[in-house]
């Protein structure tokens, strides 16, 4: 949760008791928790509104979706057997070709005729 571990957890539990001591604590937990509900309930509606906006074309818009991670993901990898998220994909500067000196001539490659 939040990268946060039990012992910071912990700690902020005492901090919060000692600032706002424990007959207040329940009632700003309340609040925080309405606080919470409200953000959530906003960004619902505010995505349902893009999704009614966008009309029907978009109607399953994932905002996931936009991610430009995720994006590259799902449409550039999808179906891929051998993606993997750990690997990088793939790095085309060593397929680039070399660049000869100037006045340097190209060695002779029979396959290539």
């Amino acid at each position: 949760m939040f990268g946060i571990g039990p012992l910071e957890l912990v700690v902020i539990a005492i901090v919060a008791v000692l600032v706002f001591g424990p007959d207040r604590l329940p009632e700003f937990a309340r609040t925080a928790g309405k606080l919470l509900r409200q953000v959530r309930q906003m960004v619902s509606n505010a995505q349902n509104d893009l999704r009614n906006e966008l009309g029907p074309e978009f109607a399953d818009l994932d905002l996931q979706d936009l991610n430009p991670k995720n994006f590259v993901r799902k449409h550039l990898l999808e179906g891929s057997d051998d993606y993997d998220d750990d690997k990088p994909v793939a790095d085309l500067s060593d397929s680039a070709p070399q660049r000869l000196p100037a006045g340097q001539k190209p060695p002779y490659d029979p396959e290539s005729t």
